[in-house]
């Protein structure tokens, strides 16, 4: 019989082996051909060093989500609020990238923490009142999103600047861009934020699997009254889950602001950054290096589709498609597990 790791390595890679395939038959009965969209995918994503340099960036965000998401999924929460939570650490991270002036070695890193501290707290809030209370996180951390979407608005709007539909350019000292960076990758808008979404993937991993506070976390997420008869505080527990998970969520608003963009606009409509974690998070099995995978992926997705239309003729909307079928071929892993069973058991 498989084990456990072998399942959890296998069917990530079925599921996206399987919405390839899906995706291909759907372009074949609309009479696209689904070599040369593939094919357009992928030079889309890695046919030069400008495409290269965006699907990195587009990566950078989602391994953050995708970190949030995951560390509450670990911990038995589901921090749905992953987008609000980005709102309000863009919006911190370019408060303080507009408004401070001081040299790089302060600037920079007080304009990340005060984005993660922005998402902790967007976080903490519906983590107080599911551990105090027990009101669900999901109908909580969807109405936050909201509140931050329309809150954030309003700042721009009336008190960062005046009536204006977006911020100031941060200042350089606060910018995670480099133009030696830019020149190396033809000018795309890859910055530095990899080494920082790379860098928070190492800290989740230790802090669940190497220390004492994270083992409680898990205990937790498992069983919470085991844990609670054990000694352990479970509201404290939840409280802090939620709150690193926003910090997560909050640095990826960071990435985007003082990196990406330089400046945060106002927002009709969500990003979707958020909501794109959610799926990164589960094909990456809520493991923090399988976040990096499957956010990799996605950016290729993303940024590589934006080339099908043009070479291949074949619509975006249909990798959008693909991904959807990706997730539900890992939503319906059981199905797989339960194949995978079979032909172990026919193989012996």
């Amino acid at each position: 019989m498989f084990s456990n790791r072998m399942f959890n390595l296998l069917v990530p890679i079925i599921s996206v082996l399987l919405g390839l395939i899906a995706g291909a038959i759907i372009m074949l009965s609309f009479g696209y051909n689904p070599i040369d969209g593939y094919i357009a995918l992928w030079n889309g994503a890695f046919g030069s060093p400008y495409f290269f340099g965006e699907t990195i960036r587009q990566v950078t965000p989602y391994i953050l989500t995708g970190l949030a998401i995951a560390f509450a999924f670990k911990t038995g929460l589901f921090n749905i609020g992953a987008e609000g939570q980005v709102i309000v650490g863009w919006l911190a991270a370019v408060w303080i990238g507009t408004t401070v002036d001081a040299p790089m070695f302060i600037h920079l890193p007080l304009a990340l923490i005060a984005a993660a501290v922005a998402g902790g707290l967007w976080g903490f809030i519906p983590g107080l009142l599911k551990a105090k209370l027990g009101v669900h996180e999901v109908i909580i951390t969807i109405m936050m999103n909201y509140i931050a979407l329309y809150v954030s608005n309003g700042i721009i709007r009336d008190v960062l600047t005046d009536s204006k539909d977006s911020t100031d350019t941060i200042k350089e000292s606060a910018a995670l861009s480099a133009n030696w960076i830019m020149e190396l990758t033809s000018y795309s808008r890859l910055h530095y934020g990899i080494i920082v979404a790379l860098a928070a993937a190492v800290f989740m991993w230790f802090l669940l699997e190497k220390t004492t506070t994270g083992y409680e976390l898990r205990s937790v997420g498992l069983n919470k009254h085991a844990s609670e008869y054990a000694g352990m505080s479970v509201s404290k527990n939840i409280i802090l889950a939620m709150v690193i998970s926003g910090g997560f969520a909050g640095l990826a608003g960071a990435m985007e602001g003082l990196g990406t963009f330089g400046y945060m606009p106002t927002h009709s409509a969500f990003t979707n950054i958020g909501f794109d974690g959610i799926a990164v998070a589960l094909l990456g099995g809520n493991n923090a290096f399988g976040v990096i995978l499957a956010a990799l992926l996605f950016g290729v997705l993303k940024i590589g589709a934006l080339n099908m239309p043009t070479v291949a003729g074949v619509p975006s909307e249909l990798v959008e498609i693909v991904i959807a079928l990706i997730i539900f071929f890992v939503g319906s892993s059981y199905i797989i597990r339960w194949a995978l069973l079979r032909l172990k058991k026919e193989g012996n």
